[in-house]
């Protein structure tokens, strides 16, 4: 065994010195066992564990018995034997006879597996061959007894030879071998499996142990991340601000006019000092929703506004690449609570993303609908779903015709900085923090975003946000 490990020895897998009989046999294999020995020869059996708790018992009272513990001082005496018969020790010799005042006898027999002590099996009563009426201390046990009654209850119970006895429990103790090296190589196997067990589940805790650490520190080091490019975002935007706004000076021709060439040297500044900017703002808006300092202004409003405004504001883009941009508002949507502003943010966005990876000829489509928790969670049981209360949705399409989105990459692509192409010649721009952005914020609003296939071609971002619910009153939060 390893270091820290249970102590798992050979005595414990071998029991040595602590071998229990309820450990290694079944208690009704052993009812069943003890029952095919009375049907056999009518004597009855018991068995009892080395602390005294009986394991089986089969046979039942004789009628002598019952009879006598019907009266008062008769259930009195049964009731003393029982009690010296089972507290009787068989000694060193594993062997002794126990008498009772019927005239009847107990045999108590050790029982041993590998020269140890396991049980003890107490054979009768049964009434030695010699006796054929009934002793004195029988009659005289009880005022009321009836004597002819005892003498011919007596004479009902079974008779046996003491040789026949013993081989009774020869019999009964050969077989009873048998059951235990059969249960304790078992019980030694399941010993090995449990300590191998635990070994693993030890090794497993340590390797999670060392996992959690590693964890840990990976978190404060994303920490320590989200921290520097906040900080570093924050500190480029106000000289970058200043660039821009100079630069737009420049083409507006407050320093002066500008020839043709200084006049395109200026645009291609504005144009990379503005694309510098969108990936500032990106870098600082994902470090604020990474650590929950984002502010949302949420009222209840709408979505098909939200959606005009994007395809009014993207048509010039798409007229400009020659994709066609459509948008079906979809008919009695319902109200959602969330912040117009973050919301625009997500449909530019994914519409922006749409119209890059769509060439020349293609077609966006925006579509939005009501959809009810039945049609959404098509995973859950149709039976728990009637029983659960309605969770009306309203579902936003993001569909383009364009390159599509492997299957393996359709999750990924929602992590930050991930691209699908990242290789230095890839042919479609952009930092892989938009998509990050967009699921971030519409999880803020308490909703999901996915990828569905659509075949032949395209892609299909599938925007799902939460009904309003009646009670929240139109406003700001």
């Amino acid at each position: 065994m390893t270091a820290g490990a249970p102590d798992v020895t050979t005595d414990d897998l071998l029991l040595d010195g602590r071998i229990r009989l309820e450990d290694l046999v079944d208690r009704e294999g052993l009812d069943e066992l003890c029952k095919s020995f009375v049907a056999l020869f009518g004597i009855r059996v018991r068995i009892y564990s080395t602390d005294g708790g009986l394991l089986a018992d089969a046979g039942g009272e004789q009628d002598l018995c019952l009879y006598l513990n019907g009266l008062s001082e008769g259930r009195k005496a049964c009731a003393s034997t029982v009690g010296a018969v089972r507290a009787r020790d068989p000694g060193d010799a594993g062997d002794v006879v126990h008498p009772c005042f019927t005239g009847a006898t107990y045999r108590i027999l050790s029982l041993e597996y590998d020269r140890r002590r396991v049980g003890r099996l107490i054979v009768g009563p049964f009434l030695p061959a010699a006796v054929t009426e009934a002793p004195p201390s029988l009659l005289t046990i009880d005022s009321a007894i009836d004597k002819g009654r005892a003498q011919e209850l007596l004479e009902k119970m079974p008779r046996a030879k003491a040789q026949t006895v013993t081989r009774i429990a020869d019999h009964l103790k050969a077989a009873l071998d048998l059951i235990l090296f059969s249960g304790h190589k078992a019980f030694v196997t399941s010993k090995v499996h449990v300590a191998s067990v635990r070994e693993s589940y030890r090794q497993l805790e340590e390797k999670a142990a060392r996992l959690q650490e590693a964890f840990d520190r990976l978190k404060e080091l994303d920490h320590l991340k989200s921290n520097f490019l906040a900080t570093v975002s924050h500190e480029l935007r106000t000289p970058l601000t200043s660039i821009i706004g100079y630069s737009e000076m420049l083409a507006e021709g407050l320093a002066g006019e500008m020839k043709p060439e200084q006049l395109e040297f200026v645009k291609t500044i504005q144009d990379k000092g503005s694309q510098l900017l969108s990936l500032i703002t990106g870098l600082l808006d994902l470090g604020k929703l990474e650590s929950g300092t984002m502010r949302m202004v949420k009222r209840t409003l709408a979505i098909g506004p939200v959606l005009d405004e994007v395809v009014s504001t993207l048509a010039p883009t798409a007229r400009k690449k020659g994709v066609k941009l459509d948008l079906d508002p979809g008919l009695d949507l319902a109200n959602l609570r969330g912040d117009p502003e973050r919301l625009r943010q997500v449909f530019l966005n994914l519409v922006e993303n749409a119209l890059k990876f769509t060439p020349a000829g293609g077609v966006v489509t925006l579509h939005a609908r009501m959809a009810g928790v039945d049609e959404e969670a098509g995973a859950e049981e149709d039976g728990l779903a009637l029983l659960a209360p309605t969770r009306a949705r309203i579902e936003v399409r993001v569909i383009d015709t364009g390159i599509g989105i492997p299957a393996r990459e359709r999750t990924k692509v929602f992590d930050a900085f991930y691209q699908v192409d990242s290789s230095s010649t890839r042919q479609y721009g952009g930092t892989g923090l938009g998509l990050s952005i967009v699921k971030r914020l519409v999880e803020s609003h308490g909703g999901t975003i996915c990828i569905e296939d659509n075949e032949p071609k395209g892609t299909v971002f599938v925007v799902s946000l939460p009904q309003a619910t009646p009670s929240v009153a139109p406003g700001p939060s």
